[in-house]
């Protein structure tokens, strides 16, 4: 059994990348699962890793925009998934968000 410390660059980047991979398909698999849910449970959503993935991307030379970003991690183009899948928050979901928000600024 390898310990971490021995694994080297290569076989890092592809074991993250599919992991990577395997969140993203777990996250299309279960859209009733609200991005606001997300953020207030994790502090992160879909939008945000569709904005670390146009960054990674501009950092191997590629240059996609946010909408197709987003399209590669919902499966789908924004709109379609949002009109499909996305709830209007309750007041309780955008309260639990500001207080989310404020942990997550410290």
């Amino acid at each position: 059994m390898s310990s971490p410390e021995e694994i080297d660059d290569a076989t890092r980047t592809r074991i993250e990348a599919q992991a990577f991979r395997e969140l993203v398909k777990h996250l299309q698999r279960y859209p009733e699962v609200q991005n606001i849910d997300l953020m207030n449970l994790a502090y992160f959503c879909r939008n945000c890793m569709s904005k670390w993935y146009r960054s990674a991307a501009r950092n191997e030379g590629i240059e996609l925009d946010y909408e197709q970003a987003r399209e590669i991690v919902y499966g789908m183009p924004y709109p379609e998934y949002k009109a499909r899948y996305q709830q209007k928050a309750t007041a309780e979901q955008l309260a639990e968000f500001e207080e989310a928000e404020k942990k997550a600024s410290v």
